[in-house]
């Protein structure tokens, strides 16, 4: 519906600029110069714009008449966009409303982010794509910085949580440390009066019956028969409490890295076992995790993304069971799915909490909406998931909720991203 309003104003503000007498199109009628997005109607089979309007110049610095040249518009989409933009004209002409986002070469040599909305014009002769862009660089700048503070505020909610969870490896490393520090003084000795009770037998000072009670005795003194049973464990509970730590420090550092922009394939169930390290302390005290991570192939996405997506989820199955079970000695569950299916790779995040009630549930993905007590949450984690999987990623986000029994969130992203998205007329 949005689309449909959008790409007709579009088609209105071209025949307002139409000289009666010739049908020619005016680009300097004021009412086209007005808006900032940019309407233009293109040739797909020429690559010609047979309309672009007056304000491209101000917009992008082009000069209008350029873009009547076979191809100039194409050619300003960046090198790694013009597959999708392409695609997006071809599904435009195959009568199919679209939306593209590209990056597209202004005349200073930046890229500016711009958003597409295309649709055929089929009462006109040739495959023509009418279509309106619109500049989006300051709202991907905003949505950007929305983003890493939500992700900053995530990180500082989790720092607690990943600090109790570094101190109890650390804090039993320390103990097994005093202890062997001890038990090498005490082996130690033991092994100075081997040689010392050596020394005198080869000088004949000592006989072999005397010198078996002074080494019995220094062994009982020392207890060495204990030391040699728990010297070993104790070395190995030390390498796997600090292997427990770099595990945490670095699913940490993997979970906070800057997002980059591309997207890359990643391994979704190795970014949901770091988010799961990460998080340990929101959950462990009220719920255990069943995993059941199935065999999916690398998908193609910002993986820093999902896992802020994932995390929120997470969390918000947390608070759920949370809810329910405080004051009780019961304990929630949380049920963690991948799978292959239909192109696509599904994770779903299962909860046996509270369940959603039914009259909110059309307003979850709403920014700034929450039920949550102050201080424990902003509203914006299921809107930003919600930005992240069907506007970025082109996927979908999902649930089903039954009040009293649970809810369960279906992130679905597609196996192949061509970053074009279809919108329903």
């Amino acid at each position: 519906m949005l689309l449909n309003l959008i790409v007709n104003a579009a088609h209105a503000i071209r025949e307002s600029g139409r000289d009666a007498s010739t049908g020619r199109v005016s680009m300097a009628n004021p009412q086209i110069a007005a808006t900032s997005a940019v309407p233009w109607e293109l040739d797909d089979g020429t690559g010609a714009c047979r309309y672009i309007g007056a304000q491209v110049e101000r917009q992008w610095g082009w000069a209008a008449e350029r873009f009547r040249r076979a191809g100039f518009l194409f050619s300003c989409v960046h090198t790694d966009d013009r597959p999708i933009f392409a695609q997006a004209l071809e599904d435009a002409v195959a009568s199919h409303d679209v939306a593209v986002e590209c990056r597209l070469q202004l005349s200073s040599g930046k890229f500016a982010d711009v958003r597409s909305f295309m649709r055929h014009a089929p009462n006109e002769k040739g495959r023509i794509v009418r279509g309106i862009s619109i500049d989006i660089t300051n709202q991907k700048k905003l949505e950007s910085e929305l983003y890493q503070a939500q992700k900053l505020e995530s990180v500082g909610r989790l720092a607690a949580g990943v600090a109790h969870e570094i101190n109890t490896p650390v804090q039993f490393v320390s103990d097994n440390c005093y202890f062997l520090r001890d038990a090498v003084s005490q082996v130690g000795e033991v092994l100075r009066t081997y040689q010392e009770v050596f020394q005198a037998t080869s000088a004949g000072q000592l006989d072999a019956q005397q010198a078996r009670e002074r080494i019995e005795m220094a062994e009982r003194a020392a207890d060495l028969a204990f030391l040699t049973d728990n010297m070993p464990p104790a070395v190995e509970r030390s390498l796997e409490g600090l292997e427990r730590v770099t595990t945490i420090v670095r699913s940490m550092k993997e979970f906070s890295h800057p997002n980059q922009r591309s997207m890359a394939p990643a391994d979704l169930n190795a970014a949901i076992r770091t988010t799961l390290t990460v998080a340990r302390n929101e959950y462990k005290y009220v719920a255990d995790v069943d995993i059941r991570l199935g065999d999916i192939p690398p998908v193609v996405c910002n993986v820093g993304e999902f896992n802020q997506t994932f995390l929120n989820l997470l969390v918000n199955a947390a608070h759920a069971i949370e809810d329910v079970v405080k004051g009780t000695e019961r304990r929630g569950l949380i049920t963690i799915t991948t799978r292959q299916e239909a192109g696509s790779v599904v994770v779903c995040v299962q909860d046996t909490g509270g369940g959603i009630p039914e009259a909110i549930q059309g307003n979850i993905f709403d920014p700034f909406f929450t039920t949550k007590e102050v201080g424990k949450g902003t509203g914006q984690g299921l809107a930003i998931a919600r930005s992240v999987i069907v506007d970025k990623h082109h996927g979908s986000l999902t649930f089903e909720s039954v009040p009293g029994v649970g809810t369960t969130f279906h992130i679905r992203l597609p196996l192949e991203a061509n970053g074009v998205e279809t919108v329903a007329a």
